[in-house]
């Protein structure tokens, strides 16, 4: 396990703007009018850890760093303490949201795991568990990947090739259904943007990763 001291990230995380919100307080008061965070390419390099953009829900863009790396999980720890766990750039669990995500199981089956050997038409089933209205909802969802045009991502100040596909979710029982984003690196096979939903077409996320996580 790898993890940065809670002091010093608080320090990092405040550094970046001295009215950056967290994101457990932008879903539950739907700021507006705030503008993006944007932290220069140097300070990006000179933090030694891993960092990204997120936005929720079309809320104010802030800057989040990485707090823990556990068994292949990425812990990314906000400002006031609210947190989003994902695999492969995949959410898999968040905390202190409005409405969270609570449990996804399958996830060594999610073929995002495969990187640059992510074909199209590859599928995956799990079952879900999330909060909608902070009330707990479950389902089994279907997942199809489609290969969409190749795209060049500005990141950091760099150019990042990325092979596109989209995901088509189902959950059946509940007719719910829904689209999500992925951008993976045409070289390493990373995931580094992503445009998803915590729950059955409930709360949306946006993430760009500025500087990946160490293998």
């Amino acid at each position: 396990m790898r993890h940065i001291p809670l002091l010093l990230l608080c320090l990092l995380l405040q550094a970046c703007t001295a009215t950056q919100k967290g994101v457990g307080e932008t879903v539950k008061r739907a700021f507006t009018g705030l503008d993006d965070v944007t932290v220069p390419q140097e300070r990006i390099q000179s933090i030694p850890y891993a960092s990204m953009y997120l936005r929720i829900d079309d809320g104010q863009r802030i800057f989040v760093v990485l707090g823990y790396d556990e068994d292949g999980q990425l812990k990314w720890v906000t400002q006031d303490q609210a947190m989003l766990v994902t695999r492969n750039g995949r959410i898999v669990r968040t905390l202190s949201l409005y409405d969270n995500l609570v449990n996804v199981n399958n996830q060594q089956q999610d073929p995002l795991g495969k990187g640059l050997t992510l074909t199209d038409g590859d599928s995956w089933t799990r079952t879900m568990i999330w909060t909608e209205n902070q009330q707990l909802r479950s389902g089994t969802a279907v997942s199809r990947f489609v290969r969409e045009p190749d795209q060049v991502l500005e990141l950091a100040g760099k150019r990042v090739a990325c092979r596109v596909f989209r995901e088509d979710v189902t959950i059946d029982a509940l007719g719910k259904s829904w689209e999500n984003w992925f951008w993976l690196d045409a070289t390493t096979g990373q995931v580094r943007q992503t445009q998803q939903m915590v729950g059955a077409d409930t709360l949306s996320v946006e993430t760009t990763i500025l500087k990946p996580a160490k293998s």
